[in-house]
Formats: C-alpha cells, sequence, structure tokens
C-alpha cells in the first residue's frame, strides 16, 4: 500500500455537517472563497450550481463532496492542508450553510517536508 496525504480534509462536526446538508439539498460540492464577498470561506454549494473553469484545482473530497480552490489561491495555499471545520455564527451569502447558525470554516496546517515530497510523487503518479 502506497501512503498518500490529503490536500484537504474535516472534522467530525464538519462531516456531520455535510450529511446534513446533503439530506436537504442533495449532492454538495466546495469551493473555497478567495476572499471576494465572503471572506475566504468554504462555501457549500449544490452540485453543479456553481461554475468551476479551467483555472480551479480540485483538492480531494470531504464525504463524497468535491472540494475545489481557484489556481491563484491554490499557489498560496499549496504548502498547507485545508482543514474544514463546522463553528457557530452565519454562512456565507450563497453557501448552503447560510440560515442554519452554523457555518463553514477553513483552518489549516503546513505540510511537513516529509508530507511535501509526498504531495510531489502523488502528482507525478497523477500525471500532474
Amino acid at each position: 500500500m502506497t501512503a498518500s496525504i490529503d490536500r484537504v480534509c474535516a472534522t467530525p462536526a464538519a462531516l456531520a455537517f455535510i450529511d446534513e446538508l446533503r439530506r436537504r439539498h442533495g449532492p454538495v460540492m466546495f469551493f473555497q472563497s478567495g476572499g471576494c464577498c465572503d471572506g475566504s470561506a468554504p462555501m457549500c454549494y449544490a452540485a453543479g450550481e456553481f461554475g468551476l473553469s479551467d483555472t480551479d484545482v480540485y483538492l480531494g473530497n470531504l464525504a463524497g463532496a468535491p472540494f475545489y480552490m481557484g489556481m491563484e489561491q491554490f499557489a498560496y495555499w499549496e504548502h498547507t492542508q485545508l482543514v474544514i471545520d463546522v463553528v457557530e455564527g452565519n454562512g456565507g451569502q450563497f453557501s448552503l450553510d447560510n440560515g442554519t447558525g452554523r457555518r463553514f470554516l477553513t483552518r489549516s496546517r503546513l505540510f511537513t517536508d516529509e508530507e511535501c515530497a509526498l504531495l510531489r510523487t502523488q502528482a507525478l503518479r497523477q500525471g500532474a
């Protein structure tokens, strides 16, 4: 078995909230906001309701929900694992968490040198 590292992961509370939103809205997806209208928040959308571009980067899945980020923002975050959590408060204006009294929040941690090397190996295996 080959070791791998996730670029994005979620806390148990966030995973439970994703399941709750999925029961209400069907399949969902995430896009890490770059700071415009809703700051730097992970935005949750019904699958297919957010238009991705060729410059958006796929980071992984959270309980089956794909997670993306713009390429320019990824250049700043590529050495960082995103940890998606849920806290009390108002969600982003266009995010499915809006109006629930809870919102998604991105926490982060720097990858170790070993993890960065593993990410490079993973990218080579995937042909990136």
